[in-house]
């Protein structure tokens, strides 16, 4: 039999790179399995190659979501020894699979008084590195590699697409958005970002508290978010975004997680104001973690979760810290934080 395709090597390339489905007529969704593959697989391949990560080398990490995952999977396929450190929010799916893969799951159990949980991992973090004589940390936040890795995001995108007018996307670490339109604006320095973050989030410049949505946003200022990166910044809510979660799996079979569904909250309303561009979505992860909560609706009833129609247009803010408890957004022009929070946005 004659063989047409080359075989991938391993699961983590065969997953890498999304799929692009057509949502409406200008937009589109880059659906990924784990989107944290990507930064993951080449965060870890390009230490490999420096000599960072040789035998005997444990990878230490802080995270309770998918790059965890992502790390898991590859420090697997890599046989190197995986320590991760979270908080007792990691979701108990998640847990049992990271510990399945091979990886310690080390729990903190009390938040720092002035960064939350965060803090508290990172200083956990470094107590285990000064303890492991020989030890290799990702550093998601702060990596270059992190952004850089997406550079074959806006490639697949460019290949199947053409021309992106503009990319919608949640922002937790600012590797994915970030990454992805600094490179497709090497081509197109006209092509947009907009950013989806939850309320109390300090990513963009509200006052950091107790989020119900988890995934996106963060309690620290990590350093590979470039502000001037972003047109717009979007705030929404955890019942907008589960009700834009379910609404994808009803309408186009899409089973993504609740960050896609905050993500589809802005990107379905720009896409409509503007039919001319074409718009990509970016979808980070698939539905399977959240079947006992986004997916149940006596968990939503029991969270006192209305997931109606969510708004059909956000409420414009003229400063971050006037976005309340509902879907708002900003048009942060690709400013600097300090230039937005000093009042000279607009």
């Amino acid at each position: 039999m004659t063989q047409t395709t080359t075989p991938f090597h391993d699961i983590t390339e065969a997953t890498l790179l999304p799929k692009i489905v057509r949502l409406s007529p200008n937009l589109y969704g880059a659906v990924f399995t784990l989107m944290k593959l990507v930064p993951a697989r080449y965060i870890l391949r390009r230490a490999l190659e420096r000599g960072e990560l040789d035998p005997g080398t444990v990878i230490v990490e802080t995270t309770s979501g998918t790059f965890g995952l992502a790390l898991a999977m590859q420090a697997a396929l890599m046989e190197r020894d995986l320590v991760l450190v979270s908080d007792p929010v990691i979701d108990r799916q998640l847990h049992r699979r990271l510990n399945d893969l091979g990886a310690t799951v080390d729990i903190v159990e009390h938040p720092a008084e002035q960064g939350g949980y965060q803090a508290a991992r990172l200083d956990r973090l470094a107590e285990l590195r000064s303890r492991i004589p020989r030890s290799f940390c990702p550093e998601q936040y702060t990596n270059p590699d992190n952004p850089a890795s997406y550079s074959l995001v806006a490639e697949r995108l460019t290949d199947v697409l053409g021309q992106v007018d503009c990319v919608v996307g949640p922002v937790g670490s600012g590797g994915s958005l970030c990454g992805t339109v600094r490179a497709l604006r090497t081509v197109v320095p006209g092509t947009r970002a907009i950013g989806v973050d939850t309320h109390r989030s300090m990513l963009f410049g509200q006052q950091d508290g107790p989020r119900q949505l988890r995934g996106l946003g963060n309690s620290l200022m990590p350093a590979n978010l470039d502000h001037r990166i972003f047109d717009e910044v979007h705030w929404c809510t955890a019942a907008e975004a589960y009700s834009a979660t379910r609404w994808a799996h009803r309408r186009h079979a899409l089973f993504q997680g609740p960050t896609s569904g905050a993500a589809l909250v802005a990107a379905r309303w720009w896409a409509e104001q503007n039919p001319e561009a074409t718009c990509v979505v970016m979808l980070p992860d698939e539905g399977y973690r959240y079947l006992d909560t986004v997916y149940d609706d006596g968990w939503l009833s029991a969270q006192g979760l209305d997931t109606a129609e969510i708004p059909d247009k956000p409420v414009e803010v003229a400063h971050p810290a006037e976005a309340a408890e509902q879907w708002s957004w900003y048009p942060w022009g690709r400013q600097d934080l300090e230039t937005v929070i000093a009042g000279a946005g607009k």
